[in-house]
Order: C-alpha cells, then sequence, then structure tokens
C-alpha cells in the first residue's frame, strides 16, 4: 500500500510539524517515507503545505503530482488540492475553518471541526492531531503505538507533557462520526 498524502493550511497550524509526525511514524512501522515541506516566506498566516509517502517500497520521488490522501486546515488549500487527491482517495477537512466540503463525488470526505474540538480541550495545536487521527482510522496509514512514539521523537522535550493530551485528540479524531 503507498500512502500520498498532502497536509496543507495556514501557517502556525503545525502542518509541518503533523507530516513529519506521520512520516517517523511510518518509519517506525517499517516502512519507506519521504517527508516534503513547503511554505511561504511569511510563515505563521502564510500559507503551508507538505508532502508525506509512506509505502512498503521505495519512494521514487518526494513530489506529489497527485494524492490519494489529503488534510485541508483552512478554504484556500481545499480549493488549491481538492483536484489533486485521486478518485477513491479520501479528504479531511476543518470544518471549523474551511466553509464548504468538497464538490467532488468520487473521493470520501469528512468535515470534522477540528479546531473548535481543540479549543474546547484548551490547546488550539490539537487541532492538526485531530484530523490525522480521523485519517489514522479510515486508512490504517500509521499505527496508533508508532504514532505516539513519533510525538515523543519528533516533539521537543519541553512539549513531551502534552502528548498524553495528544493522544486524547488523536483518539477523539479516530472516532469522530
Amino acid at each position: 500500500m503507498v500512502h500520498e498524502i498532502i497536509l496543507a493550511g495556514f501557517g502556525g497550524q503545525g502542518i509541518l510539524s503533523a507530516g513529519r509526525i506521520l512520516a517517523y511514524a511510518g518509519m517506525l512501522d517499517g516502512k519507506q517515507v519521504s517527508w516534503l515541506p513547503s511554505y511561504g516566506p511569511e510563515m505563521r498566516g502564510g500559507t503551508a503545505n507538505s508532502s508525506v509517502v509512506i509505502s512498503d517500497n521505495p519512494v521514487d520521488s518526494p513530489v506529489l503530482n497527485s494524492c490519494n490522501e489529503l488534510i485541508v486546515m483552512n478554504r484556500p488549500s481545499l480549493d488549491k488540492f481538492e483536484d489533486l487527491v485521486e478518485e477513491g482517495g479520501i479528504i479531511v477537512i476543518d470544518s471549523s475553518i474551511v466553509d464548504r466540503d468538497v464538490k467532488r463525488s468520487d473521493v470520501t470526505s469528512f468535515m470534522i471541526p477540528a479546531t473548535k474540538i481543540a479549543s474546547d480541550m484548551g490547546n488550539m495545536a490539537f487541532a492538526n492531531i485531530i484530523l490525522l487521527g480521523k485519517l489514522i482510522n479510515e486508512r490504517r496509514t500509521v499505527t496508533i503505538e508508532n504514532f505516539e512514539k513519533a510525538l515523543y521523537a519528533v516533539l521537543p522535550e519541553r512539549k513531551h507533557n502534552l502528548i498524553p493530551d495528544e493522544m486524547k485528540a488523536l483518539k477523539i479524531g479516530m472516532e469522530y462520526i
């Protein structure tokens, strides 16, 4: 199985970190991975996206011209990347920020108010983890055990105290209907 994933949103939403955590978890699962971050010069508030490939076979290129999994955390990202999702793919959308669903009928989409849920949890930074939870649940992208290990490996030690709550956020996303 090849997971070709694009995560996209505004700078400051943890898009690059989410991609890095996902790629690291894939590596811990014994898969071949690539992670390619992309962001505008303005960083926070500008556009940001990252491409992640998790595969049983070597990854040919980290550059994605299409994907089978997409997470979007703002409307411009949905407008930009929706058409890159292959038929049968999945799109996970932060409906707290994005005011529309997909226009296509050949993909599966999930509208999750991740930013609102994260705010209710007391930490807006959990929104990306909630969306990742839904993706992981639907596509079995990585194992939960290795996702947690990846959090410890990727996040700075000063943020390790947040990991139990990050795992709660992941579970909320996984169980969101």
